[in-house]
């Protein structure tokens, strides 16, 4: 498949389900070693490894075709490389999970079957393809209209105000963002904040996530945002991988008050590999990750 298979990181109880797209056969191909990790409740590579090694000789004894059904791909790992791996279709990841004799396969199994057709899941996707269009080329960057045009496009067809800026007052964890009345001039306010650093940047993210144009979807969008931002004006982007969910949830919640927590997690997070593809991708799939419930 080249260089450039589309690969996509799914979450599931915080640990990572690897996948990659069979262009020729139009449909995904998913980690086996990571669904038993996940299944096992498993972080050690060896013992889920060793577990697939018993888990196959058994299904054989057993006459399953599951074991016949698995192909070998190469996934990217976490060194950075890609290496074959065991991967299965989407028919043969439920079928492994009914083989698991614990009671996580049936929850497995419902988000499995589940995540890509919530809105999550299908603006997901639209992230995917903006990145794949000449569309992302077009959008304003550090501008409002950029940001409404990055939210219209991933949520367009999903919600009814997708790109409009809101006209509820809303609040979350009881922190009230700008309020409406107030709301066209704080982003005024944003747009105008200077471009030209590091820090300067971070700090206009910031006060774009304290306006919070719009009633859902303003960190999936802003965190695009950012990212353009900062490959126009840096040539540099955030490799969302490296930044922990938590970690970085935390810094946003203190960021209202003082930008130094989020700037400190986001720079080591800061890459030169603005334009891969890889990188990019991953970025959607941990941006998601950040927006699930506990």
């Amino acid at each position: 498949m080249g260089d450039r298979q589309k690969i996509s990181i799914r979450f599931f109880d915080d640990r990572e389900v690897r996948a990659v797209w069979d262009e020729a056969g139009a449909r995904w191909w998913f980690s086996v070693l990571d669904i038993v990790g996940v299944l096992n409740a498993q972080d050690d590579y060896a013992k889920n490894r060793n577990y697939w090694k018993y888990l196959k000789t058994k299904l054989r004894k057993e006459g399953n075709e599951l074991v016949s059904a698995t192909n070998q791909l190469k996934l990217l790992a976490s060194d950075g490389k890609r290496y074959l791996s065991d991967v299965l279709d989407n028919d043969g990841v439920i079928a492994l999970a009914k083989s698991f004799p614990n009671n996580k396969a049936s929850r497995f199994i419902e988000w499995f079957t589940n995540s890509d057709e919530t809105i999550d899941g299908k603006s997901r996707s639209k992230a995917y393809a903006l990145f794949e269009s000449t569309l992302i080329d077009n959008i304003e960057v550090g501008t409002v209209k950029g940001l409404q045009q990055i939210h219209a496009y991933l949520f367009g067809g999903l919600y009814d105000f997708a790109g409009q800026i809101r006209t509820v007052n809303i609040a979350k964890a009881g922190f009230r963002f700008a309020m409406v009345q107030y709301l066209d001039r704080a982003l005024e306010n944003v747009e105008r904040m200077p471009e030209d650093s590091f820090d300067n940047i971070i700090d206009k993210y910031v006060e774009m996530n304290v306006a919070h144009p719009f009633r859902e979807g303003n960190g999936r969008s802003t965190r695009i945002w950012l990212d353009l931002i900062l490959k126009k004006n840096l040539k540099l982007c955030i490799d969302w991988s490296q930044v922990d969910k938590y970690k970085y949830l935390d810094a946003m919640t203190r960021s209202v008050a003082d930008s130094t927590a989020i700037k400190d997690l986001l720079r080591p997070a800061l890459t030169d590999k603005i334009n891969d593809r890889d990188t990019f991708m991953k970025g959607i799939d941990y941006s998601y990750y950040y927006e699930q419930d506990e």
